[in-house]
């Protein structure tokens, strides 16, 4: 064992190669933003701002004022951008750490300036556009029920204000990730109209945005000033929609742990909470030290499968809180501490984000963004 029953390895050589990779596509005068929320999607926010920032990103993404200001404490200086909603009561830390916040709504905005004013200091803001996403926001012309110019209405108004910077303007795509473009292309479409519209008033923004990684890869003509990458700088493409030979990607972790127990048992033996497993025959089984506290599914019970030498081995009655049970086999050579993987590849053999997500029904994003902060993360490839 190596000190821990369970980690998950981060190759950060992989990191690194994905961003090569996604500023060799990018126009090359859009600066890239690497999304390292909910702790880099699972990878350790820190550790892939760093080497990301070394490969060709410009900027960082995070989705809450505390992320940026760990990324702060941590001693990264690049621009941040926090995606979700701030507060007005936050605009102190804003400053003090040099925080970009989204304004969705005017309201917000109002609150904003005020809180900034009293420190008489210009905070500087993106303005969000909903385009067809239907959550964060203002509409734009175009989406139905909406007053004609109330999105320049609105902008007018901000600025107006004497203590925001209106820096950037950015919409999302809801289906970038799609093999059918076209509610992508209408959105675009909407974004680039307002955009046009606010600069024929002149009101022009150093940064417009509108690309995540699905249009990174499927739609250079919305790379604008910045791009947004997410999931694809850690390796993952954004959707089996997504045509792979745009760019190659190397998935960056892997999900490891030793096998702390086995017994053999026999036919009828009862597996797990609820007894939804018996075993047909006689067997071996091996605990691996992994439950849901860890982000391991529950829905993984009795369908899901671990390696074991290189060969599947089923996951068998309920995944409990901090283990789980794999039968190995009546002839299995498994000892105590043998590694077992989860994620990744072993002897040819992978299991994939992907796969896994497909076992559950979800995507590949909430498979590796769900590991909790109490599985250990080892670092390789640091100086990458």
């Amino acid at each position: 064992m190596n000190g821990f029953p369970l980690w998950a390895e981060i190759d950060l050589a992989a990191i690194a190669h994905n961003v090569r990779e996604l500023r060799r596509i990018t126009r090359p005068s859009a600066r890239l933003l690497v999304a390292v929320k909910a702790n880099g999607y699972g990878h350790g926010a820190e550790q892939v701002a760093r080497t990301a920032l070394r490969h060709g990103a410009t900027d960082l993404g995070v989705a809450r004022i505390s992320e940026g200001i760990a990324l702060r404490r941590a001693g990264i200086s690049a621009p941040i951008l926090i995606f979700g909603y701030t507060p007005a009561d936050c605009v102190s830390d804003l400053l003090v750490h040099q925080l970009v916040p989204t304004v969705s709504c005017l309201q917000n905005a109002r609150d904003l300036n005020a809180a900034a004013a009293q420190g008489g200091r210009r905070l500087p803001v993106h303005i969000k556009i909903d385009t067809g996403m239907g959550r964060l926001g203002f509409a734009c012309d175009g989406l139905g029920g909406q007053e004609p110019g109330q999105a320049q209405q609105a902008i007018r108004e901000m600025a107006r204000m004497p203590h925001l910077t209106l820096e950037g303007i950015f919409t999302h795509f809801a289906g970038a990730d799609q093999a059918d473009l076209r509610h992508a292309a209408r959105q675009y479409a909407l974004f680039t109209h307002l955009t046009a519209t606010l600069a024929a008033d002149g009101f022009h923004f150093a940064l417009r945005h509108a690309a995540n990684s699905g249009a990174i890869l499927q739609m250079p003509d919305t790379h604008l000033d910045m791009v947004r990458a997410g999931i694809a700088v850690y390796g993952l493409y954004p959707s089996p929609e997504v045509d792979r030979a745009i760019i190659a990607l190397k998935p960056a972790l892997a999900l490891k742990a030793n096998i702390v127990h086995l017994k053999q048992v026999p036919a009828e033996t009862c597996i797990s909470y609820g007894c939804t497993y018996r075993t047909s025959r006689p067997t071996t089984i091996a605990t691996v030290p992994v439950g849901y506290a860890d982000g391991y599914r529950r829905g993984l019970s009795n369908i899901g499968y671990m390696l074991v030498a290189g060969r599947p081995a089923r996951i068998v009655g309920r995944v409990c809180m901090d283990l789980t049970m794999i039968d190995v086999g009546i002839d299995s050579q498994a000892r105590v501490g043998d590694e077992v993987v989860l994620i990744g590849s072993q002897q040819g053999t992978v299991i994939s984000a992907e796969e896994m997500a497909a076992t559950l029904g979800t995507i590949h994003y909430e498979v590796v963004a769900a590991l909790t902060e109490r599985v250990p993360r080892v670092f390789l490839n640091e100086s990458a």
